[in-house]
């Protein structure tokens, strides 16, 4: 658990033995949710990616990293939250082996610490293209501390909106 309610790690098994290890990543029945779109990113370092939403069919994450190392945030957009609006940070890395589940209505976004970062999303609704909406990693209201780096961002995530106008237009 976490101070934001729903948001939780998990801290997977990890068995090592002389090959290698074997990890268990979910376990449907520990958050009660069922995963019907499973995706997968690579991102060099110093890669940041997000900060992203579904707007419509809003979707819940597990997130877990399955090489590498990442800074990870969420920022709480659920308009009734006691939290609305706070963000929070957690190191998610195959070493660690920590998932993160983040409810619906969550932004999401990380930026890659190691060389190379293989993250798996379990997703608990589809993508949809159309209600996919970013807000700026460096909004100067959410005042994330990322940590410090020449970033690599998608021209698409460079258009990311405010978080003043997200509120604005998606929040009512």
């Amino acid at each position: 658990m976490t101070i934001i309610e729903k948001l939780n790690i998990i801290q997977n098994k990890k068995h090592h033995d002389k090959r290698g290890y074997f990890q268990e990543l979910l376990k449907e029945k520990q958050i009660n949710k069922k995963f019907p779109f499973i995706v997968m990113s690579y991102s060099k370092r110093n890669v940041l990616r997000g900060l992203h939403i579904q707007t419509n069919k809003s979707q819940g994450k597990y997130i877990s990293v399955l090489k590498g190392k990442i800074f990870d945030i969420v920022v709480d957009l659920r308009k009734k939250s006691k939290s609305f609006g706070k963000c929070y940070k957690n190191i998610l890395s195959e070493k660690n082996s920590r998932s993160l589940y983040i409810p619906p209505g969550f932004a999401h976004g990380f930026v890659g610490i190691d060389n190379n970062n293989y993250v798996i999303y379990s997703c608990t609704n589809y993508r949809d293209k159309n209600s996919e909406v970013g807000i700026i990693y460096n909004d100067p209201i959410l005042k994330i501390k990322w940590p410090k780096r020449n970033f690599i961002i998608s021209s698409k995530d460079k258009q990311n909106i405010s978080f003043e106008e997200f509120k604005d237009k998606y929040i009512k």
